[in-house]
């Protein structure tokens, strides 16, 4: 189903509020006179896969900041594992965009990662340290980070870099995994690697996953649902249903095709600046 800010809500075929993961209702966001969405109903289940997609400036990181409690919104309500939203729970994960880390950075790889766990207290005590010690060494397992985890972060190279971002979004469990621009600045390979990564982490423990993305390419095969945002408009719905020519023109309100060759998804606007003849790259990250 295809579903728009003026459409009235499917009940009939949204999971029912208790079971979503991430649950919004009527959500309105907008500073000033300018409204980057409005009316978004939207139910993220566990192990649901939802990529977020949009132009620059459309509120893809700002639905994330409302989520983690950093950005209230204008009208409506949001829900996030089973909890208004707010700093410090520890049920939600968070991958901010790759960014690489100063070479003075200092910080080992595992200490990092150890941040997942308790950075937000003092101390842990030696039966504490112990465990700590355990899931931290889980933790880098998982992302194949152990061969550089005793190395500065600042030495490191930025997909292992990121693959201890992902690493320490996911050691403390987490129920929701909140992902911002992830693959950011990265080569094909580490894009895959970080996408395999919380593709995994979704299927192994029934994870939510809603992840902003400028290129859906590398994830499209593990999309479940895509959240498309233009303009205070917006789409919601597989991506077969959402990435065709029909619905991105009427959403950009100019004429948009869409080519699909090898498995990848090829977006071609007719107007300048709108979209080039490339894989995708309609999407920038918006300040904020």
């Amino acid at each position: 189903m295809t579903v728009d800010r003026d459409s009235a809500p499917d009940l009939s075929v949204r999971p029912a509020a208790s079971a979503a993961a991430v649950s919004l209702r009527g959500a309105t966001l907008g500073y000033g006179s300018r409204v980057l969405w409005s009316n978004l109903d939207l139910d993220v289940t566990p192990g649901e896969f939802v990529a977020v997609l949009g132009p620059n400036g459309s509120g893809k990181t700002s639905l994330l900041r409302v989520l983690l409690g950093l950005q209230p919104l204008t009208s409506g309500t949001a829900r996030i594992a089973g909890a208004p939203p707010g700093r410090g729970n520890r049920k939600i994960g968070y991958i901010p965009q790759q960014r690489a880390m100063e070479e003075s950075v200092t910080l080992r790889g595992r200490d990092l990662v150890g941040l997942g766990l308790d950075g937000h207290r003092w101390g842990v005590g030696l039966r504490g340290m112990r465990a700590r010690r355990a899931k931290v060494d889980a933790a880098l397992d998982a992302v194949g980070a152990h061969d550089f985890a005793a190395d500065p972060v600042g030495r490191l190279s930025g997909g292992e870099q990121q693959r201890l971002r992902v690493a320490q979004a996911l050691i403390s469990e987490p129920e929701v995994l909140l992902c911002d621009e992830p693959l950011l600045s990265l080569d094909l390979a580490n894009q895959q690697v970080v996408s395999s990564l919380i593709d995994g982490r979704r299927r192994s423990a029934n994870t939510a996953v809603l992840f902003v993305t400028h290129e859906i390419n590398p994830v499209l095969p593990l999309v479940d649902r895509v959240l498309y945002l233009v303009d205070g408009r917006f789409r919601i719905g597989r991506p077969d249903e959402v990435m065709t020519a029909a619905t991105l023109s009427e959403l950009y309100r100019a004429k948009v095709d869409v080519v699909r060759v090898g498995g990848q998804i090829h977006v071609v606007g007719a107007q300048s600046g709108l979209c080039e003849d490339q894989p995708h790259h309609l999407h920038d990250e918006e300040p904020g």
